[in-house]
């Protein structure tokens, strides 16, 4: 199993892309939005390459579970938010950092979070990662693993809250993704908790 994931060369190398591409995004903070959107395109590009994404639900349906689970998600960090809260003001300190750096300021990067950074993300960690790491392990360690590497490119970001983020709601996609079989439901569900979090219902 090991020494297949070994030659694995397409999941490796999107591994290796992604890390690169993610770290020139969050070198520069002035033009992240830039980097980070060609950056998230040729991600996307990459994984159109290596197969299709699964699509198992109907409209109706993917629309509905993704706007429950996006809600949910984004409940659950609001919890945790409020949680922090109880913690010394340097974790609201470390929020309010993050949203000065990387959240959304002009119309073009709310059009680019909704459009490209959302589905995106969802099409090259899910559906081309994790859907790939299927292959090679058991659903549960595939979802773990996913998730990890998800996570693994905020490192670059600096911030440990981000990483922690990154890794829970991969978690959440990731078991989304592989209940479900449907690429449209986690986008839905991506795109619904960044507009709560980013635009609507911000924690700051």
């Amino acid at each position: 199993m090991i020494k297949n994931l070994t030659f694995d060369f397409r999941l490796i190398f999107g591994l290796i892309l992604a890390h690169i591409l993610i770290y020139f995004s969050f070198h520069e903070k002035v033009i992240f939005w830039y980097i980070f959107t060609g950056s998230i395109l040729v991600l996307i590009a990459y994984s159109m390459f290596q197969g299709e994404v699964d699509d198992e639900l109907s409209f109706f349906q993917y629309i509905l579970f993704g706007a429950i689970t996006g809600f949910i998600l984004y409940a659950l960090f609001w919890l945790g938010y409020q949680l922090i809260g109880q913690l010394p003001s340097a974790f609201d300190k470390e929020i309010r950092k993050l949203y000065k750096w990387f959240a959304p300021s002009l119309f073009w990067q709310y059009l680019a979070l909704i459009l490209v950074a959302a589905p995106g993300e969802e099409i090259f960690w899910r559906g081309f990662f994790q859907k790939r790491l299927m292959k090679h392990f058991s659903p549960a360690v595939s979802i773990v693993i996913g998730a990890c590497a998800y996570a693994s490119v905020s490192y670059y970001s600096g911030s440990l809250l981000l990483i922690l983020a990154s890794l829970f709601s991969g978690l959440v996609w990731g078991f989304v993704y592989f209940r479900k079989k449907s690429m449209p439901l986690v986008i839905v569900s991506h795109i619904i908790f960044d507009v709560l979090i980013f635009i609507m219902l911000p924690f700051k």
